[in-house]
């Protein structure tokens, strides 16, 4: 097995190595050891693809269609996104310049990061959040400006928003909102979008909107940032969360044609094109599945309300989701804000599984992530385990 020269040990990129790796994927790596672990760590729906869907993929193969799609994606699946967007929240944006089919949303997040920052710019994040945003702003040469909104249950107010922005001054290029968010599950209500992208514009700013959970509401609508400044606006989705297809890696981001054509080319240096099997199936979802995920945020809904009792049972708080599938829950008062034991003796005493809260930003310490996206068998054996554990420590 080689071993790296010496002489090259310390000659790789230095922004890399000012940050680790996933904390959510070394958690659940690391717990994926432990015997009879019941394992809520990952976004991962247990639900599987519809049939329409995986039959778009498998016709792609068998009719050999094997070769370089156009580097934004098949028109088709642009289409196909311009139709679901303009179904779902009004949003006319053009399949030939501003639509760019992505592998996986979490390359559109890179992409327009990449696009959009120079060294020194500075990139407003509240917290917590998907933790896979802070290291791709540290490798971008740029810096987050975590705001904790612990205290405010989970959103960041237009308010917040302008005495943070009037604080770091005119470094900072723009915002990052990720709702219904990863790991809260809190969805921002259609006033307060209203209100931030007031302060967004009088700032002038860019926003990246991450809506990939935005099919997954509960009883409250979704509304696109982007209905309200789309001139200042980069949409990233996807189909990994409303249709079950993490492992097909579709994604896309929409914005102002200007924008799409620098973006465009960042995306093609990095990945060339999306694969052609896995733009079929996300076409065919959003041509004809739109209904495809209403059953699906009926099971995660039902889930949702089980998990909630459970935690108001033992006598945990939990932000409320309105949206996604996590509960994200403050650890019992023994352990402070200690997420990262609390995490650990969960797992190895009581055999669950979650992610530690400080693993998405500052605004998360002291709080454990759970993923309802499993089944309800192992969601009743999770709590049960979990309220053994409470019992046992008290």
């Amino acid at each position: 097995m080689p071993q790296l020269a010496s002489d090259l040990s310390q000659q790789v990129n230095q922004r890399l190595n000012q940050v680790g790796p996933s904390g959510i994927r070394e958690v659940a790596q690391k717990f994926s050891t432990i015997p009879g672990l019941i394992q809520l760590t990952l976004g991962e729906p247990d639900m599987n693809v519809p049939e329409h869907v995986k039959q778009a993929a498998i016709k792609s193969i068998q009719d050999n269609d094997s070769h370089y799609s156009p580097q934004k994606g098949t028109m088709y699946l642009r289409e196909g996104i311009h139709h679901y967007l303009m179904a779902s929240q009004g949003l006319d944006y053009d399949p030939n310049t501003e639509i760019i089919a992505t592998v996986g949303a979490t390359e559109a997040v890179c992409a327009s990061l990449f696009t959009i920052l120079n060294p020194g710019d500075k990139v407003v994040i509240p917290t917590p959040a998907f933790a896979l945003y802070f290291p791709l702003v540290t490798i971008a040469g740029a810096t987050t400006v975590q705001v904790d909104t612990s205290d405010s249950d989970f959103v960041l107010t237009p308010e917040r928003l302008e005495k943070v922005l009037d604080q770091e001054g005119d470094s900072v290029k723009a915002v990052l909102l990720n709702y219904p968010g990863n790991p809260t599950g809190v969805e921002y209500p259609k006033s307060m979008i209203e209100g931030l992208a007031k302060v967004i514009a009088d700032h002038h700013l860019f926003v990246i909107a991450d809506e990939i959970y935005s099919e997954l509401t509960y009883g409250v609508d979704h509304y696109s940032i982007a209905n309200v400044i789309p001139e200042r606006t980069i949409l990233i989705n996807g189909l990994s969360k409303s249709h079950a297809m993490t492992g097909y890696r579709m994604g896309y981001m929409a914005g102002p044609a200007e924008l799409i054509a620098n973006a465009t080319k960042m995306h093609a240096f990095m990945v060339t094109s999306p694969s052609n099997p896995a733009q079929a199936a996300a076409a065919e979802a959003l041509h004809n599945g739109l209904q495809d995920p209403v059953e699906m945020r009926k099971v995660y809904q039902k889930r949702r309300d089980f998990v909630q009792n459970a935690m108001d049972d033992m006598g945990l708080s939990m932000a409320t989701p309105s949206g996604a599938f996590y509960a994200f829950v403050k650890i019992p008062a023994s352990y402070g804000k200690d997420d990262v034991k609390f995490a650990y003796d969960l797992a190895e005493q009581g055999k669950v599984g979650g992610v530690p809260g400080s693993a998405f930003g500052a605004g998360g310490e002291g709080y454990i992530r759970f993923s309802y996206a499993a089944s309800d068998e192992d969601l009743t054996e999770a709590m049960k385990r979990l309220k053994a554990f409470l019992a046992d420590k008290a």
